[in-house]
């Protein structure tokens, strides 16, 4: 059975940027069994609105019988800082004022993520993990703590992501925030506060995620008499307030600039330096037709 769990990191957690976190929590989730070794792990990273989670949104891959069998493996994956399923994010009390962070919860980086999983690594008592993978965002996590834990990882599966956020991703990023500050009600300090920007991001969103073809095949119409109240239309507003019913605008905001602050070259000594430095035999998936993460971005990972 599937477990889930809480780690509670109880002393100040100091961030890339010199700021700090007095204190944090991960929601985990745990399924299969840890061997005598510990090195049976597959540790998953979710994407950008992902959770721990990983059943509901991978459950193609995790399962008896299928690739990654919690007979043979144990599979863990964590919900991110920032996020809002159960993990420290805006909508946390920060100890020190008791209040909630909102709009003051400090900007995080990919490396201070993969930071808090090694401290959640270390609690569980892991000594080797055996597969990580991680796609989109969750990909650019796996890089990033493939580099700074050369020696515990030994496989890494990647997909559809890249070393660093590209300023075209930047951009669609921006955009999203953009919609988002444009709610009046962004300024509050108020769970709900800028739902409705964020529903608007999510469709900006949604445009990167898919392409021309794939909207000329799922939206197209069925006639050719409409004029108005078009497939595509209602398509993009569902989704938008499908992501409203389950998150909230801080989060979308704080993981958008984790995302932006993706660059595994940084204060290293080059891009190419960086991930020639990993030792986990790794497998580098890509889309052709991905627009977020192009094919070249991947073609780039696997030559270095």
């Amino acid at each position: 059975m599937i477990a889930y769990k809480v780690f509670k990191h109880s002393e100040p957690f100091t961030l890339e940027n010199g700021q700090h976190l007095p204190e944090f929590k991960l929601r985990y989730a745990t399924y299969g069994m840890l061997n005598e070794r510990k090195d049976n792990v597959v540790w998953v990273c979710h994407a950008f609105t992902g959770s721990a989670d990983f059943l509901d949104w991978w459950s193609g891959m995790f399962g008896e019988g299928k690739l990654f069998d919690p007979k043979k493996y144990f599979i863990v994956c964590a919900n991110i800082l920032g996020s809002c399923y159960g993990s420290t994010g805006p909508l946390s009390v920060n100890p020190e004022t008791g209040d909630s962070y909102y709009h003051s919860f400090p900007v995080l980086s990919t490396r201070d993520l993969v930071g808090s999983f090694e401290l959640l690594r270390k609690h569980i008592g892991i000594s080797q993990i055996h597969t990580l993978i991680g796609c989109s965002m969750g990909g650019q996590l796996a890089l990033e703590w493939a580099i700074e834990s050369r020696e515990v990882h030994k496989r890494m599966i990647v997909i559809g992501t890249n070393a660093k956020h590209s300023p075209w991703g930047i951009a669609f990023n921006e955009s999203q925030r953009m919609a988002i500050a444009q709610d009046p009600t962004w300024q509050l300090n108020a769970p709900q506060a800028g739902v409705d920007g964020m529903k608007t991001a999510r469709s900006i969103a949604l445009i990167s995620y898919r392409n021309y073809s794939s909207y000329a095949i799922s939206q197209e119409e069925g006639t050719d008499s409409k004029t108005d109240d078009f497939k595509a239309s209602s398509y993009q507003r569902y989704q938008g307030e499908k992501l409203a019913r389950r998150f909230n605008a801080f989060s979308y905001w704080t993981l958008s600039k984790i995302m932006d602050s993706h660059n595994v070259g940084r204060s290293r000594e080059s891009t190419e330096k960086a991930l020639g430095s990993i030792r986990a035999k790794t497998l580098v998936v890509g889309v052709s037709s991905d627009q977020l993460f192009p094919i070249k971005e991947q073609r780039f990972l696997a030559s270095h």
